[in-house]
């Protein structure tokens, strides 16, 4: 399968002077799913915020669906990737949750009835048709997350990439979330220290650590090298057993 998203050779310092990534590189095949596992201060954060071109001097190191990262390719760029950020009250802003999903639609240039018919079909995908005529700011916070998403999707995105997504989250509201996402047909990284979910939704991660990338492989394989974990700063849960996944 052709690879949809390249990335080569990124290396990134912010301006005080600290080096946030160094030579990363990686490639995802389309409708793939990729976890970036990590201690904190590895650099995850800021390798997904160049992948919607938040950061960075856009010279090419990354590459998505035939699209250089230019300052000419950056609308195509945004519509094709969409970020979730952790906090969902940093994306809902509007009076109405039907108005939050369709503030992407039109500002990519939908006309109302196509962002009201995109917007409705993305709220169906994560269970919340429902809440269309609701505040946002009286939902919960596992309802909030899920119409972030779908303020997401419902621009069309190719690659949906998502930070931390089981954040805050009941057990309830963790499993629905994960089912949710696993019935998504896009490409997805999830950046998480949640790694029964990168278990569960990825089976291929990346480990970065100190602003490098210390390993490229099956999730599984990951989490069962306790000396890796150890030396990487990951833990699984207390009592995480992998038969609980159906493994031996």
């Amino acid at each position: 399968m052709k690879n949809y998203l390249t990335v080569n050779n990124l290396s990134y310092s912010y301006p005080d002077g600290h080096i946030a990534l160094k030579d990363v590189g990686f490639a995802l095949d389309e409708k793939e799913s990729l976890a970036i596992l990590g201690p904190n201060g590895a650099g995850k954060t800021t390798l997904i915020l160049h992948l919607n071109g938040i950061l960075g001097n856009l010279t090419k190191e990354i590459k998505i669906s035939n699209f250089e990262y230019t300052d000419e390719n950056m609308a195509n760029i945004r519509k094709t990737v969409g970020v979730v950020f952790q906090d969902p009250d940093d994306q809902l802003f509007m009076p109405t949750v039907i108005e939050d999903v369709m503030f992407g639609p039109k500002n990519f240039g939908f006309d109302e009835k196509e962002a009201e018919n995109l917007a409705i079909d993305a709220l169906k995908k994560v269970n919340m048709i429902d809440f269309l005529d609701r505040p946002p700011h009286h939902l919960s916070y596992g309802q909030k997350r899920k119409v972030a998403i779908a303020s997401v999707l419902a621009s069309k995105p190719k690659l949906l990439v998502l930070d931390e997504p089981g954040s805050n989250l009941d057990p309830s509201s963790r499993r629905e979330l994960i089912e949710i996402l696993n019935n998504l047909d896009v490409s997805k990284i999830l950046v998480t220290h949640d790694l029964p979910m990168a278990l569960e939704i990825c089976k291929r991660s990346i480990v970065l650590n100190d602003g490098q990338i210390t390993r490229d492989d099956d999730t599984l394989n990951i989490l069962r090298d306790d000396e890796f974990m150890k030396n990487n700063r990951l833990e699984l849960p207390y009592g995480f057993a992998f038969h609980h996944l159906g493994e031996e």
